[in-house]
């Protein structure tokens, strides 16, 4: 024991110690490798196994070093070249390695072949033990040789390699985790395998690779990595500022086929580019159905009531004869029965009820008629859909902050906002289709409703109160229209024209809608002398 006490025995243990972390980072980047593919609770167990069998491999080579030396001695000769015992064993292990590096890099980059049974397959963990076992064989004859030029110590070598595998048992784990959590450092480590393995198989054949290269090429790649991992970290802590409601929607609606804004302003000289891909796997009512109930949650009462213009109600003041014709008229089943006006509401009346009262009695029986469901303005359709099965009601009137009623909304109203139209007997559609570049809109349609069919975004702004046709159009004039007035809209590669056709009264009832596929611009060339 009388190297304790040399300086240069002390020197050597730990550039000893350093080189054998060195040369076993890549047989521990292909134990990270082999584990992934075990049941997680068997990882671990395969992980030690592996090292500990290093471990062994190593401290068991250091006591025949007689018999490794010689290992470097000519054993066979072939065309002229003669291979040594190591020279063999590098390259059956540089074979293996590129054979391994190459079947592990194919199934990450074909997903039919890593799941081809829909569901993912473990290997065997004793196969993955036998692999980790060859490797070691490997890479333990080339640390032990390292060690052999180095020190003169036996005892020295032997701490080395403990100290050496016990920190590489320790970082083995994280390392594992972090390697397996990035696909792109998989691959990363799979092609410094290719690397290592064919510097083996060349240093096998008497071609000498120098290690710096090797490890410098290593170096400049993790380095790169580590910037792409910054890079992406840094986009993921971007994206989680944004809304989760907004993330979501937005990935489920480019699932469904569906492009954000930002991705049509982009195509919008791209001439294959067309409002309605075929080749999406969902069709048009599958998408518009899934964006309304995404956009849900932001919208308000006012952008799917019935306005108050347009409200079915009942004057008790009225001839009881009138009443009835006029409930007789009407497909609804409740109405409100108000005094006067319709902001004077005494309370819902259901038509069936009210027309056996007015038979037999000739009058409303104001007592049975029931409660109304009164909501603001701003209400939210989510909230709106709890109240509806709380108060179990038909309808809802909708009231501004002063109290007056605005228009009704009921549950056939919200399902409307995400399935689409469904007019009532005495009711035309909204949006009426001429042809792929015409229709014809009334005036309250939903814009909501509208951007579906003419496959836009940007018709509604969250920071105006219209959600109609009407509303919008009256935004962008800045005052009532006349018949013929007209604006326009790009979007993409095409022009959208709307054209005011009829007004009642002081609102707009009917706009024409005309698509039109914008020119390609492409700049003049001049020539200047």
């Amino acid at each position: 024991m009388e190297w304790i006490a040399d300086p240069t025995a002390w020197a050597g243990l730990f550039t000893l110690v350093i080189l054998e972390i060195v040369l076993g980072i890549d047989n521990l980047i292909f134990i990270a490798i082999l584990v992934d593919k075990l049941p997680p609770h068997q990882r671990d167990k395969a992980r030690v196994i592996g090292l500990s069998l290093a471990l062994l491999m190593r401290l068991g080579l250091l006591t025949i070093m007689s018999w490794l030396i010689t290992l470097t001695e000519p054993w066979i000769s072939l065309f002229g070249h003669e291979f040594s015992g190591r020279d063999v064993i590098l390259i059956v292990g540089g074979l293996f390695l590129l054979f391994k590096g190459t079947l592990e890099i194919r199934e990450r980059l074909d997903p039919t072949v890593q799941h081809a049974s829909g569901s993912r397959m473990y290997a065997s963990f004793w196969v993955i033990v036998t692999q980790i076992v060859i490797l070691d064989a490997v890479f333990s004859i080339d640390a032990v040789i390292t060690a052999v030029g180095m020190v003169e110590h036996l005892t020295i070598m032997m701490i080395a390699v403990l100290i050496a595998i016990g920190l590489m048992i320790v970082a083995s784990k994280p390392l594992t985790t972090f390697v397996n959590k990035h696909p792109t450092v998989v691959i990363l480590c799979l092609g410094f395998l290719l690397m290592i393995g064919f510097s083996l198989l060349a240093e096998g054949y008497g071609v000498a690779v120098p290690k710096g290269y090797l490890y410098a090429a290593i170096a400049f790649s993790v380095m790169v990595e580590a910037l792409n991992q910054i890079a992406h970290r840094n986009q993921r802590k971007a994206e989680a500022r944004r809304p989760m409601r907004e993330r979501t929607a937005e990935t489920v609606l480019r699932m469904l086929g569906k492009r954000p804004v930002t991705e049509v302003e982009n195509l919008a000289e791209n001439a294959e580019f067309t409002p309605q891909d075929p080749s999406l796997v969902f069709g048009d009512e599958e998408r518009n159905m899934v964006s309304g109930v995404l956009t849900l949650s932001e919208r308000n009462v006012r952008s799917i009531m019935t306005p108050r213009n347009d409200v079915t109600w009942i004057n008790i003041e009225d001839p009881m004869e009138q009443i009835k014709a006029y409930i007789e008229s009407e497909p609804h089943s409740y109405m409100p029965v108000c005094r006067g006006s319709l902001d004077e509401v005494i309370g819902l009346g259901q038509a069936k009820e009210l027309i056996a009262d007015l038979i037999t009695d000739n009058r409303i029986h104001l007592n049975k008629l029931r409660e109304p469901v009164i909501v603001h303005e701003s209400i939210g359709i989510l909230q709106l859909m709890e109240l509806f099965k709380e108060a179990r009601g038909q309808l809802a009137l909708v009231t501004d902050e002063f109290g007056a009623i605005e228009g009704v909304v009921t549950p056939i109203d919200i399902f409307e906002a995400i399935a689409g139209e469904f007019p009532d007997e005495d009711e035309s559609a909204d949006i009426e289709v001429i042809d792929e570049n015409h229709w014809l809109v009334d005036g309250a349609a939903d814009l909501h409703h509208l951007e579906q069919v003419l496959e836009i975004d940007g018709l509604i702004d969250e920071s105006e109160e219209y959600s109609t046709l009407a509303g919008y159009l009256l935004e962008r004039f800045g005052a009532l229209p006349k018949p013929e007035d007209a604006c326009s809209l790009e979007w993409g590669p095409f022009e959208f024209h709307f054209t005011v056709k009829e007004l009642d009264g002081r609102r707009i009832s009917s706009v024409a809608i005309e698509r039109q596929r914008l020119e390609p611009h492409f700049p003049s060339d001049e020539s200047h002398s």
